[in-house]
């Protein structure tokens, strides 16, 4: 016993699992590259794509630590977000709901390069006769290492506090009160 009803169930299904699919690769994309921008910003006395292009190890594994510890504090905002696409919600209650999600992603986003910047900030008032930038323009792989063991740490921390974050509103029951 096929009915119609089961066929559109299951092609709705599909249809929204492709687009949690689409989003996710989506903030995935837009946060490696926003994890990567402001990271550069942030540290001014080295050009990190140019030091990557020369073969610099040391600048190769810091950044890529950047990028995985943004994505791992991120990672809770945007299972949120994707599970905001379900096929119990209206369109404009999964709309409104994404827009909150989005908006609770973005401060979760500034959460990780507001911590790992601080990181950097704090490991230099403690590493006072290291001048990290400088240790890692020259290659120095313990000075990435060491760096990298900091922020991945920080990174477990924040993401805690950005799933409470990403916890205390939900989407959902906002996006219904409107609707």
């Amino acid at each position: 016993m096929f009915s119609a009803d089961i066929l559109l169930t299951s092609i709705w299904g599909v249809v929204l699992a492709i687009l949690q699919l689409l989003v996710s690769l989506s903030l995935a994309t837009a946060t490696v590259y926003l994890g990567i921008r402001f990271f550069d910003k942030s540290t001014k006395k080295i050009d990190e794509i140019k030091e990557i292009k020369k073969g610099n190890v040391a600048v190769a594994i810091l950044l890529a630590t950047v990028v995985m510890s943004i994505a791992f504090v991120v990672q809770v905002g945007v299972e949120n977000l994707t599970a905001l696409v379900s096929p119990d919600q209206t369109v404009n209650v999964m709309m409104v709901a994404m827009m909150v999600g989005v908006f609770q992603l973005l401060i979760g986003l500034a959460a990780a390069v507001f911590a790992i910047n601080l990181a950097i900030k704090v490991l230099n008032m403690v590493t006072v006769n290291i001048d990290e930038m400088k240790e890692l323009k020259k290659g120095n792989i313990a000075v990435a290492i060491l760096m990298s063991g900091i922020l991945l740490s920080i990174s477990f921390v924040i993401r805690s506090g950005v799933a409470g974050l990403v916890n205390a509103v939900d989407p959902v029951l906002l996006a219904s009160l409107i609707y």
